[in-house]
């Protein structure tokens, strides 16, 4: 498979006509190779328009959504952000690329010991991958000017918000299956927030996070 025609082939038809039309991230997403950071039995699948498996029962997203996420956040270089789910690693490598301080949380250790040698390995030092629970953000560094959930959450804890610096912005796909929606929270004062609901989408959700409140009978 010719690896750098199938990586334009994802950018023209699936992330360009999903209304990511940024030319940073794109030229981002021609440089940083993803098949680098998908499992190497699924490998042939780096640049399908699928969610990959990585074990632990969590998943790559679709690049689609992994590029919206990204546009929708404009990220700057002096922005310090917090990536609540490490993962694979490859939208921490987009996020470092675009930032400044980053801050990747990540609760199975195994995802982040081999994020930790993929970063390395592009020379990207401006990481702080952290083994631990984000289920509600990560306080002790905050606040942050970029905060995003790699995960679904069905309620949104103020947690989050809290943790944004004035002018900070939050992407958090927020419901349950089948539909959820993407906002962008921006924090417009220290008491104001602004939410925008983006596109309906479904993804895999974070684990350990607050629920919402059951009538019971």
């Amino acid at each position: 498979m010719n690896q750098e025609q199938a990586r334009l082939n994802m950018v023209e038809s699936q992330i360009r006509t999903w209304e990511v039309l940024d030319q940073t991230v794109l030229d981002l997403l021609l440089t940083i190779k993803r098949e680098e950071f998908v499992p190497e039995k699924y490998r042939d699948l780096a640049f399908a328009d699928m969610e990959i498996p990585l074990g632990h029962g969590e998943a790559m997203l679709a690049p689609k959504m992994e590029a919206r996420m990204i546009q929708e956040l404009d990220v700057r270089k002096t922005d310090k952000i917090l990536e609540v789910g490490t993962g694979s690693g490859y939208v921490t490598a987009l996020l470092a690329k675009l930032g400044g301080q980053l801050v990747s949380v990540e609760r199975i250790k195994e995802f982040s010991q081999a994020a930790t040698r993929k970063l390395a390995g592009h020379g990207l030092q401006n990481v702080q991958l952290i083994t631990g629970d984000g289920a509600e953000g990560w306080p002790a560094q905050a606040p942050y000017d970029v905060i995003l959930l790699t995960g679904s959450v069905p309620v949104l804890s103020n947690a989050f918000q809290e943790q944004l610096a004035v002018g900070g912005r939050l992407l958090a796909v927020v419901g349950e299956p089948p539909v959820m929606t993407a906002h962008l929270i921006t924090r417009v004062s220290e008491r104001a927030f602004n939410s925008v609901g983006l596109f309906e989408t479904s993804i895999p959700a974070l684990r350990n996070v607050k629920q919402p409140e059951r009538f019971v009978f």
